[in-house]
């Protein structure tokens, strides 16, 4: 019985010992002190938000914030996770809290007149945007190539012209062409879906 209060004493001088290497900014201690509380932290988290993804981000932020704070942490035995509770805890708060203003900006949006539209306006331009895709998809090259390198890449026209080999004249034309080409099917589509 004798070992028994003697192992309690060295596990409180080991922590004791890992807190004050913390504190000294020993990067091998902060190893072992995540090696040794994350997964109480990562518990803590998954019970509190109820999401795996969460939980391991805040387990991260904790022992990152930990790093940057090991200045705060005063070493004793049951101090340091403790403390490594108290800012998981203020992490929790933080990803609580923007789940909260995610949830009001959301039915802010649900809310404003005219949000049916907003949605039906957001499904007219991805429509649009995969007709001009397959569009351009179907062009013959050089015209593909200079359309795609000038609008989804955002090279200059000197750039294009460097890159696919041709006069800045020609691509400048390659690019005008395939403009008219989207526009008329751009507009067949829109007159099509009224």
């Amino acid at each position: 019985m004798v070992t028994q209060p003697m192992a309690l004493e060295d596990e409180a001088d080991d922590v004791r010992s890992l807190a004050e290497r913390l504190v000294a900014g020993e990067e091998a201690a902060l190893e072992a002190v995540y090696d040794r509380w994350s997964p109480l932290v990562h518990t803590y988290a998954l019970r509190a938000l109820a999401d795996p993804h969460d939980a391991e981000d805040v387990t991260q932020q904790v022992f990152v914030a930990a790093w940057r704070s090991r200045h705060t942490l005063t070493p004793s035995p049951s101090a340091l996770p403790a403390w490594l509770i108290g800012i998981a805890r203020h992490k929790v708060a933080d990803v609580r809290a923007a789940r909260a203003r995610d949830a009001d900006r959301l039915a802010a949006v649900v809310s404003l007149p005219g949000a049916h539209e907003l949605h039906q306006s957001a499904d007219e331009d991805v429509a649009e945007q995969l007709v001009v895709r397959q569009a351009v998809d179907e062009m013959p090259d050089p015209r593909r190539t200079i359309l795609f390198l000038a609008f989804w890449e955002e090279h200059s026209h000197a750039e294009i012209a460097e890159r696919v080999g041709l006069p800045l004249g020609t691509v400048k034309s390659h690019l005008r062409r395939g403009l008219i080409t989207l526009h008329r099917q751009l507009e067949g589509v829109r007159h099509e879906s009224r």
